[in-house]
């Protein structure tokens, strides 16, 4: 599993360094980047989609809120790499607006045994030199992407062949029956290159000045470093023809990418940073669509142990207020959540998932109540205080600072005493890699997303032998039933053992949920056309982009051009 840190929100004014949450009155909380409307995100109604657009367009200058590292996923994988490129490179299965995959440059999947992947690939996909995809492309590119020393190589750890079966069959055998193996080839790990492209790149594949080697709507058509970054609908695409006949991409984060926006200097883009989105909510000439996201925040316990005892963790959590969270530190724009992912990792059996999602929220109530309060202080007296203050770490960004605070409101509310570490964002992100980084704080500010959209992408980070289980949780029944659901391919019977795997990381408190994060769209009125859900990282957003019927706004500072 991967687990990708979402990007910091901006810092707050100096008023947060006084903030204590659970006070009467702090919902409604005015957003750091000024403008925007009130939001609650339980109000929110989450979308995959939006209308479907009917109008073509020209070119469409679009906010990303960093420069792409590189356009080689296997080596750089980043959100904004993953949003520009997703619409250039395709993938042997594709995930929906909706977060299901299905085949995509695989035309039919079977399986004779359990153990046994059979893709039939399409014969009719060009790449943009105009090359023919063919099964040795393919197979070189799995391959390339299991390399030890790329991103994906832990996608096929249970990988024990792959080969080329057919002129149009790949087929790969597995040690063990992997369930969520189809999943990852809807994600990085299922791209195909034209292999003698890349191979005559080299080392500089994925940088400025460099063919993508893909077959997808759009080709990369230039890439100015520190400027731009402009794709281009290819005309011998072999499915749809993209609305949209051109993109230009710039990037910008926090006030910046508001003011874009805002004046009309933008056409549109993803909001990933949740008060970036509550700031342009409700501004004049935007439309603003709310999606399914993986996207979550929570609190994790490390090694050096204030928070080694489940009781402990259980009664932070019932003490903690993730309301006033939600409007403090997020413009009202995450939502309270009882599990460490979000809603769109549901991508088959979704009322399943709804129900026990249900049944988890008495465990982190989205406000402290007296009752719960009493429970969580008879917990503490049962499990004894630890020796120590409880190390919160953090970083100056808006949304940890404010989690940081309420956290350590939480722990006075029930007794125990905490301080706040607050470090660079630089440094913070060594708390997620580095051991010794952690070796001072008890417990972590955590935000991220997870690739897959199966709960169980994130499960295994809580198995006894996972370098993620920072904690040290250890209990038999959880990992017998990790391993069997990743080994079930029925997903109703997998989806039942998801649910018995999250109630037990949750009863054990493993980590403590703060919220879940909606993916946001932002558009330019008479726009249309994108899944507003986390699928734009991994579908071609762009081909679907296009204006409302009856409508035809020229997109800002550009002509339209000829279509």
């Amino acid at each position: 599993m991967k687990r990708t840190p979402l990007p910091a929100a901006p810092l707050l004014a100096a008023a947060v360094a006084t903030l204590a949450l659970g006070a009467a009155g702090c919902s409604g909380a005015t957003n750091a980047l000024g403008g925007g409307k009130p939001l609650n995100a339980a109000d929110l109604k989450l979308t995959p989609t939006t209308a479907q657009a009917t109008g073509r367009l020209g070119t469409v200058n679009w906010l990303l809120e960093d420069e792409p590292d590189s356009l080689d996923l296997d080596t750089q994988g980043t959100s904004a790499g993953r949003t520009v490129l997703t619409n250039v490179c395709e993938r042997l299965y594709q995930l929906q607006p909706d977060m299901s995959v299905r085949p995509f440059l695989a035309r039919k999947v079977t399986r004779p045994d359990p153990t046994t992947l059979v893709l039939r690939l399409r014969d009719d996909v060009t790449f943009h030199d105009g090359a023919k995809m063919t099964a040795d492309d393919v197979l070189w590119s799995l391959k390339r992407h299991a390399d030890p020393d790329m991103e994906q190589a832990d996608e096929f750890g249970n990988v024990k062949k792959m080969a080329k079966t057919g002129p149009h069959e790949i087929t790969v055998t597995f040690k063990q029956p992997d369930a969520l193996f189809t999943k990852a080839l809807a994600g990085d790990a299922g791209l195909v290159y034209h292999r003698s492209q890349v191979q005559a790149a080299g080392k500089d594949f994925g940088t400025p000045g460099r063919d993508d080697a893909c077959s997808g709507p759009y080709e990369l058509k230039s890439w100015k470093s520190g400027d731009s970054l402009t794709i281009r609908r290819y005309d011998g695409y072999w499915g749809s023809k993209p609305l949209t006949r051109q993109v230009v991409f710039r990037w910008a984060s926090d006030s910046a990418f508001v003011n874009a926006l805002t004046t009309g200097a933008a056409d549109g883009g993803y909001a990933e940073s949740p008060n970036t989105a509550a700031a342009l909510a409700g501004r004049k000439g935007l439309s603003e669509h709310y999606g399914p996201s993986t996207a979550s925040l929570a609190l994790i316990p490390t090694e050096r142990g204030g928070l080694k005892d489940p009781a402990i963790r259980r009664a932070l959590s019932l003490a903690l207020d993730r309301t006033g969270i939600a409007a403090s530190g997020y413009g009202g724009l995450v939502q309270p959540w009882a599990t460490p992912v979000g809603s769109g990792a549901w991508g088959y059996a979704k009322p399943a998932f709804a129900a026990a999602q249900h049944k988890l929220n008495a465990t982190a109530p989205e406000r402290p109540d007296a009752a719960g309060l009493a429970r969580a202080r008879k917990l503490v007296k049962e499990a004894g205080a630890p020796a120590e203050p409880i190390v919160i770490g953090t970083d100056a960004s808006q949304g940890r600072t404010v989690i940081a605070n309420a956290v350590r409101a939480a722990l006075q509310r029930i007794g125990l005493a905490g301080v706040i570490k607050t470090v660079p964002t630089a440094q913070f992100e060594e708390f997620y890699s580095s051991p010794q980084a952690r070796s001072e704080i008890d417990v972590l500010v955590g935000d991220w997303y997870i690739s897959k959209s199966d709960p169980m992408g994130f499960y295994d980070n809580a198995l006894s032998d996972s370098p993620n289980n920072w904690v040290g949780f250890k209990s038999r029944s959880y990992d017998s039933t990790v391993r069997q659901a990743m080994r079930t391919l029925d997903d109703g019977a997998r989806a039942r053992l998801a649910v018995q795997v999250q109630k037990e990381f949750a009863d054990a408190a493993v980590w403590i949920p703060v919220a879940q994060v909606p993916a946001v769209l932002v558009l330019k009125d008479g726009l249309t056309g994108p899944p507003a859900s986390q699928a734009h990282l991994y579908y071609p957003w762009a081909a679907e982009l296009g204006t409302e019927p009856g409508s035809a706004p020229a997109p800002a500072h550009q002509p339209p051009g000829k279509d």
